[in-house]
């Protein structure tokens, strides 16, 4: 898909956002014929409700003050593309995922239904079509189906899956997919892992027992651990965020169902507050519906 077919599609699955960000500024703007405090203050309010978080929106209406002041900006157009700056800024480190080591590992963490597998299917269709050869460890066997689900994905994708009973050790699995990997020359592996065990000390024993496992058999390859955040669930994605953060190394967000929420401001809020980049987001339900994030284009999709 050409580069103007990816913006289309990024452009209709942030539809919703789209809708509620660009009309309720839209509306804002057109009801001011220059710029004041009070216009900066209800952007503010406008930008919270759209999910934007109180502490980003804070940041982002202090930065167009300083913006408007600095560079003398007295009518609405020119603060609107004066916010367009200061969003892509926010987000604006793209970086691509660290593959270069052969083989990679990504690690995959996150909560229960926030779209784990599905990612992992589309992350591995997006690989493959790059011409990588990938492989992928079904290490979240505390769930009743994951394995199943992941198998389906798999096989959409058309690449390799190593699978063990349910209930059995995932570093276990991990292990099994590593050498695997080793002897079937792959690219990229990628580690599906428990999205919740019984307590935060076992999920963090559990995750830590991977790693120890990946750094053993893998010492010199890097390993990119994404979080899978349901864009759906607004400020609690964030809140869900920091957790995880708390017990792996996050080197980058995977956000889901974006086409579904009208709410997808807290992109902005999860990179802000958070430090960590997006790497993609999910627009659809299709396996070539999760894009690599741009946040030229996400901003433009959205304003």
């Amino acid at each position: 898909m050409n580069n103007l077919g990816v913006f289309s599609k990024i452009k209709d699955g942030l539809r919703k956002t789209k809708e509620g960000i660009k009309q309720q500024i839209g509306g804002l703007l057109n009801n001011f014929s220059g710029v004041n405090e009070e216009l900066l203050e209800e952007l503010e309010e406008l930008l919270i409700l759209s999910d934007v978080g109180v502490k980003t929106s804070g940041f982002i209406c202090d930065k167009l003050r300083q913006k408007a002041k600095k560079d003398k900006i007295k009518n609405t157009e020119e603060l609107k593309s004066g916010l367009k700056e200061i969003l892509v800024e926010i987000l604006d480190n793209e970086e691509d995922l660290n593959i270069h080591s052969k083989p990679s590992v990504i690690l995959i963490v996150g909560v229960n239904g926030v779209g784990k597998t599905t990612s992992i299917g589309k992350i591995a269709f997006n690989l493959k079509k790059q011409g990588k050869n990938v492989i992928v460890a079904a290490a979240d066997t505390f769930r009743a189906a994951a394995i199943k689900q992941l198998e389906i994905w798999t096989d959409r994708a058309g690449v390799d899956i190593i699978k063990q009973q349910e209930g059995s050790d995932p570093a276990a699995v991990v292990f099994d997919t590593i050498h695997a990997a080793k002897s079937r020359n792959k690219d990229v592996i990628i580690c599906d892992t428990a999205g919740r065990l019984h307590n935060k000390k076992n999920l963090m024993s559990e995750l830590e027992k991977i790693f120890r496992i990946i750094k053993r058999e893998l010492p010199k390859s890097y390993i990119e651990t994404l979080l899978v955040l349901d864009a759906t669930t607004g400020q609690n994605a964030i809140n869900q965020a920091r957790e995880f953060r708390n017990v792996s190394n996050i080197t980058g967000i995977v956000l889901t169902k974006l086409d579904s929420t009208a709410k997808g401001g807290m992109v902005i809020a999860v990179k802000q507050e958070l430090g960590v980049p997006v790497k993609f987001i999910g627009v659809g339900e299709q396996i070539d519906d999760l894009q690599t994030f741009s946040a030229e284009e996400f901003v433009n999709a959205i304003l």
